[in-house]
């Protein structure tokens, strides 16, 4: 990820960054840079820090071991040493390489707890992190390693450790170096950790809290998609959209099944398809679930989204750290380090992604069955018997569906002790954060076929043509897969629908016609 010197960098101040400054920090590439507020603010915490680090007594974090080993008073020659170490051993990660985006995200998170001014680290220490985030230097972050309590600490703990000028990390360019070469060579020193600036660099839930935020940004968009496609399929399965009027959805009061409703009914007007079929002689009485149903499960995924995304606000406006210095200089310890808050959404996000998937591939298999889809052949086959159609295209969404269905399964319900039973309850919402965006990227796949089937049908249709808005829709589908014919080989037009979904073009398509959906 090269550093656009054109994209205006974030400025980090006391308060909390926004969830588009997380994405656009994590994502395009934006650098960081601190307030004076901050770095007044960041100041005044250090002084009180080092006033506390001369008092004989034992303070925890500053003058004394961490976790179980508490107990141990440390002299101040040795406190520097007690930083490193720290750090060092805590950076434990195993596994793959965590995505750059994440870690990005985690370092724009911990350095905005830095600038709340409660944490006690020296300004060089916050000025490091906006530096390295600037020049695009990027630590390698392992996927195993955080229980989520105390935070994230294994995956702080490699970002800290490059702060210092050890592990190994990606520059600009994406390539792996030594810390202390990439620092080198951007011109950045490293840092020499004084007293309670390694817990402070490693006791926050930045991880697992960067992941919910770009969940929530994906989420949302693929929202739109799930309706587009739910639309598509109402369409090219011969359903009605009058359920979908906002009258009757007003009768149950969701506010994300009125939103969900409204697009569905945008993306249908005007449809010859839906307007040959609204008449007297008409036999279906009612449409299958997964058709008249759609705003229901889309509305409640939108409003389960809207709680998660209050609950990762309340946490950007949160100072994670432990002890944290308080404005009137006291420094205590706390429990705030916890992710139990944030595990929880991000398991409740993981259900409803799996249930959206669910209701897509319910509607995709419509489609393929002469029984169900109103005079389509069979699996939508150019030559039934001979061709095959789309029949492995639903085995594909079936598969990742039954594997959405086992990534619902929450993490944050789970524990494990850890620090001689120091830490005997943890959130494990790192991991519960990780399979999320593996269900989010499920979930655009499945989606992406049902747009892909539905196209299919509803070309099948003709001489009857789509609304304009599903119509354009299918145009975007058709610059990188053709239309309906004898069969080929299946998975790049896969692909090629899992980009245009997940670029947002099919949505774009849509929009051009609807305007911005909710």
């Amino acid at each position: 990820m090269s550093i656009d010197p054109s994209i205006t960098p974030v400025v980090v101040g006391t308060g909390p960054v926004t969830p588009a400054e997380v994405v656009w920090v994590a994502r395009e590439g934006a650098g960081a840079r601190l307030s004076a507020e901050a770095l007044s603010a960041i100041a005044a915490s250090r002084a009180r820090i080092e006033e506390l680090a001369a008092d004989p007594r034992p303070i925890y974090g500053v003058s004394t071991g961490f976790g179980a080993l508490a107990v141990r008073h440390i002299p101040p020659e040795l406190r520097s040493r007690l930083q490193r170490s720290l750090v060092r051993s805590h950076a434990a990660g195993s596994g793959a390489e965590v995505e750059r985006e994440v870690v990005r995200a985690m370092m724009l998170l911990r350095l905005s707890t830095l600038a709340t001014g409660h944490t006690g680290v020296q300004p060089v220490v916050a000025e490091t992190y906006a530096a390295l985030l600037s020049a695009g230097i990027t630590p390698v972050v392992h996927e195993y390693g955080s229980l989520g309590c105390s935070g994230d600490l294994a995956p702080l703990a490699h970002v800290a450790l490059a702060v210092m000028g050890e592990g190994t990390v990606r520059d600009a360019e994406g390539t792996a170096r030594p810390a202390a070469h990439a620092l080198a060579a951007a011109g950045i020193a490293p840092v020499e950790l004084a007293e309670k600036e390694g817990l402070a660099l490693i006791n926050g839930t930045d991880g697992m809290l960067g992941m919910l935020v770009l969940a929530c940004h994906d989420l949302r968009e693929l929202l739109r998609l799930a309706d587009v496609t739910a639309a598509m399929s109402v369409e090219g399965l011969l359903g009605t959209d009058k359920v979908f009027a906002a009258d009757l959805q007003a009768l149950r009061p969701h506010p994300g099944q009125a939103v969900a409703a409204a697009n569905m009914t945008r993306l249908l007007a005007d449809s010859p398809i839906v307007a040959s079929h609204a008449t007297p002689d008409c036999t279906v009485v009612q449409d299958a679930y997964s058709l008249r149903c759609a705003p229901q499960v889309a509305g409640g995924a939108r409003d389960t989204l809207a709680h998660a995304e209050r609950v990762a606000a309340a946490e950007l406006a949160a100072a994670v750290d432990n002890p944290v210095v308080t404005r009137d200089g006291r420094v205590e310890s706390n429990g705030n380090f916890h992710g139990a808050p944030v595990a929880y959404v991000l398991d409740f996000l993981a259900i409803v992604t799996a249930d959206l998937a669910s209701i897509s591939e319910r509607r995709t298999d419509r489609f393929l069955d002469k029984a169900r889809n109103h005079g389509l052949p069979p699996f939508l086959a150019d030559d039934p018997g001979v061709d095959s159609g789309h029949m492995i295209a639903q085995y594909t969404q079936a598969a990742l569906v039954a594997e959405l269905k086992r990534l619902a399964a929450p993490a944050s319900v789970d524990s494990i002790p850890s620090s001689a039973m120091q830490e005997d309850h943890v959130s494990l919402g790192w991991s519960a954060a990780r399979k999320l965006r593996r269900a989010l990227d499920g979930l655009t796949r499945v989606l992406a076929i049902e747009a892909l089937t539905a196209a299919r049908g509803l070309d099948l249709r003709t001489p009857l043509t789509p609304a304009p808005a599903t119509a354009a829709v299918i145009a975007a589908l058709r610059t990188r897969v053709p239309g309906p014919g004898p069969d080929r080989h299946l998975a790049p037009d896969i692909e090629a629908a899992v980009d245009l979904a997940a670029s947002g073009a099919l949505v774009a398509a849509a929009e051009s016609v609807t305007g911005p959906l909710g």
